[in-house]
């Protein structure tokens, strides 16, 4: 086990995307070492033998350190681009830019556009951004087949392979694209711990993806499924989302294109709520600490972000070019780590995120492991507890008591290894194999008695154990104990 006092862990997780400045085990160990608690592979730039590699590496890395780092495989989604163009070539204000079907090498007058039903979804007069909305076209033509013509709002370079968005335009793209359907198939052979859907927009979205995991050999196995919001449609259909998907990414770079950018901060934050609601996790991504991708020091507005980010209430902090391909990638997680933790301990933050509530005139099969997280965790915030310990096959009770953001750790015990890792995204989840079946009263003595090995609490400090009754019910925790170590 890495050596460091458990009792100082941080509770919101930094996520790291893997790229070629990470692409050994020494980097991965120190990231870790660090303070990255998952790793995100972005299929956007995905070799498949690399990816197994790098997996691998985790995996023993996790073995050695007794870690349970977890593997988040990022899906590309319908990402709309224009072909390659001329180098030099420049678009000035006034400018008509025709956007073809045709593959060719483009330039100042004509351009690839990689989305063939292009000209029959746009409609004249909307809006088509390329390169993050560096460059702002107007549509003033279309033949609905294969070609259409554009006015230059905002002008600037035109190079190769630029990200496309259509803010006002209703894109009939499903979610799923051939390349995503490929790479899907090989996360889940891989056994990822979480899969990222791009650029959802409709609950349906979620389904699609789920339909497909049914039909994998391993789709028995459960692969949580994590919701990237970055168009508008997105922020209206959130709550059908939240119903269907396992999290949320607030994905604020297409998003940022796709609304008004001075909305993104509402936006961002509404997501956070819903999604703690739901009781799902929720990331918040892009441009965090981009400065660092070439600079030893980040900007005071990047770690202002950070700390609002934490603030807001956010499960996870995600790094991307960063660590991907900046160069100083463990650097930049060494000084995330240092600005959540100080942010944690003030009084801002531990006075926020009180526990969620519910309406519970439903009663369903969830409703006594609801109210039983529920109470734990009032309990816990009115009484000097140290941890919340609890023992879980499924996950689920680890995501209730998440969402409601206690001061005290969460301690989770469980014999499913994948669940290990997977709960290592969630905010203040803690993870341990553990696989003892004996009797309720032996197995809050052992857990606890690990949790105190492991640094989490000392003699006389105070725990709650949340456990089933008789202790091998799966799925049915309804006990709660207080207890003093």
């Amino acid at each position: 086990m890495i050596n460091i006092l458990n009792k100082s862990l941080k509770k919101t997780k930094i996520i790291a995307t893997l790229g070629p400045a990470t692409d050994s085990k020494k980097v991965i160990r120190d990231l870790i070492i660090a303070g990255v608690d998952v790793f995100r592979i972005n299929f956007s730039h995905a070799d498949y033998d690399l990816v197994t590699k790098n997996v691998a590496i985790i995996r023993e890395l996790n073995e050695e350190m007794r870690t349970s780092v977890s593997i988040l495989g990022d899906l590309q989604g319908p990402k709309l681009r224009v072909g390659v163009v001329k180098e030099g070539s420049y678009l000035n204000p006034g400018d008509i830019l025709t956007f073809t079907n045709e593959k060719m090498e483009g330039d100042s007058k004509i351009v690839y556009m990689t989305y063939q039903n292009f000209p029959n979804d746009v409609k004249v007069g909307e809006r088509i951004l390329i390169d993050d909305g560096k460059l702002a076209l107007e549509v003033i033509e279309t033949n609905e087949i294969d070609t259409v013509r554009a006015k230059v709002i905002q002008g600037g370079p035109l190079s190769s392979k630029k990200g496309v968005n259509l803010p006002n335009t209703n894109v009939s793209l499903p979610a799923l694209t051939e390349k995503d359907i490929e790479d899907a198939n090989f996360m889940l052979d891989l056994e990822l711990d979480w899969i990222a859907l791009s650029f959802v927009r409709h609950a349906q979205d979620i389904r699609d993806l789920k339909d497909l995991m049914a039909k994998h050999p391993k789709g028995d196995k459960k692969t949580p499924i994590i919701a990237k919001i970055e168009k508008p449609e997105g922020v209206k259909n959130i709550d059908q989302i939240l119903l269907e998907c396992d999290g949320l990414m607030v994905a604020r770079g297409d998003l940022g294109v796709e609304v008004p950018m001075e909305e993104v901060p509402a936006i961002q934050k509404t997501l956070v709520e819903r999604a703690r609601f739901f009781s799902k996790p929720v990331i918040i991504a892009t441009q965090m600490m981009e400065t660092m991708i070439n600079s030893l020091t980040p900007t005071r507005a990047e770690v202002n972000d950070v700390a609002n980010s934490v603030l807001d209430g956010a499960d996870a902090v995600m790094l991307s070019g960063e660590t991907s391909v900046g160069r100083y990638p463990v650097q930049v997680v060494e000084n995330m780590t240092k600005i959540v933790q100080n942010i944690e301990k003030t009084h801002f933050y531990l006075s926020k995120n009180e526990p969620i509530e519910h309406d519970f005139s439903c009663i369903d099969e969830r409703f006594v492991t609801n109210r039983v997280c529920l109470a734990a965790v009032r309990i816990a915030k009115t009484t000097e507890v140290e941890a919340i310990i609890t023992l879980t096959n499924s996950g689920y009770t680890a995501f209730q008591i998440s969402a409601h953001r206690p001061n005290s750790h969460i301690v989770v015990f469980s014999s499913n290894k994948r669940v290990i890792t997977m709960l290592n995204l969630l905010w203040g989840v803690r993870a341990y194999y553990y696989t003892d079946e004996v009797g309720t009263d032996k197995t809050i003595l052992k857990v606890n008695q690990m949790a105190k090995d492991m640094g989490f609490v000392e003699d006389t400090d105070m725990v709650i154990n949340l456990n089933a009754t008789p202790a091998n019910e799966f799925g049915k925790t309804n006990t709660l104990r207080l207890t003093t170590i």
